[in-house]
């Protein structure tokens, strides 16, 4: 069964970068529409960054400037970039993204899957 696979993740220092990645379990699909969502300890899950299918970004107040979302050019592998992590970046980070088939020109959607979540803290 398809499913998403992060990596990347770990521990960062204040002012490092990171960068972590998503793709599917198999690279026949593409990753249509991203999201990262992050969730700290006792908060509630928190959108950092999307991308649409006609790659268009957005990004939380709390990480503009500082992360960018991007694809691959075949669009089966979403990364996210994080630049200056601060402490208040420590979260468990999680892909979340609609997956699709192309043959030829068609295209047939999968549905909505979720990664299991990696960790990053950021500590000095």
């Amino acid at each position: 069964q398809v499913h998403l696979v992060q990596s990347g993740g770990g521990l960062a220092q204040p002012g490092d970068s990171m960068r972590l990645a998503c793709e599917a379990s198999d690279d026949i699909y593409t990753l249509r529409v991203v999201h990262w969502y992050r969730q700290a300890q006792g908060k509630e899950q928190e959108l950092v960054a999307k991308m649409s299918d006609v790659d268009v970004p957005g990004y939380g107040d709390s990480v503009k400037g500082r992360f960018t979302i991007s694809r691959n050019p075949t669009n089966t592998t979403a990364y996210h970039q994080m630049n200056n992590l601060k402490p208040e970046d420590t979260a468990v980070y999680y892909c979340y993204a609609d997956l699709s088939y192309y043959q030829g020109t068609s295209r047939l959607d999968i549905g909505h899957f979720w990664g299991r979540g990696t960790r990053v803290t950021v500590s000095s």
